[in-house]
């Protein structure tokens, strides 16, 4: 059986994106035209559907370390800051952003959250390797 890691994460992510667009329980809040994804950043980002690339990479990183809470998430998602002359230091990433897609995730029924920190569902593990198997496969006929 093809499972998340068989197949490169940015086809996956890609593709779960995709699917998670027709979904009901995910949606981009109104303020997330205009949010950074981190004090590391200087401009929000271009793609208009980023909010559903990072909820996929974050389905993706929840079911390769889980149990995985918000604060290892914010420093998967962080990167250097430009302190102009100062030399640049290392910030986490937004916990608002990894927390409401996170919420969104359990409502869709993909991730389960208990005291441990949150981790994928069985039906939620079932969704990604039926994507990685339909990516697999599309890879063989190619």
């Amino acid at each position: 059986m093809t499972t998340v890691y068989d197949v490169p994460a940015d086809r996956l992510i890609s593709r779960v994106a995709e699917e998670l667009k027709s979904k009901s329980e995910i949606e981009a809040p109104e303020w997330a035209e205009f949010a950074k994804t981190g004090a590391h950043k200087e401009m929000p980002p271009e793609n208009p559907d980023w909010w559903y690339t990072r909820t996929a990479a974050l389905l993706r990183r929840v079911y390769v370390d889980g149990p995985v809470g918000v604060e290892r998430l914010r420093s998967v998602y962080g990167g250097k800051k430009d302190c102009g002359s100062k030399p640049s230091r290392w910030v986490k990433g937004s916990g608002s952003i990894i927390r409401k897609a996170l919420q969104q995730l359990e409502t869709a029924g993909f991730i389960m959250h208990d005291k441990t920190g949150r981790k994928i569902s069985p039906a939620g593990a079932s969704f990604l390797d039926g994507v990685a198997y339909a990516i697999e496969k599309e890879k063989k006929t190619e």
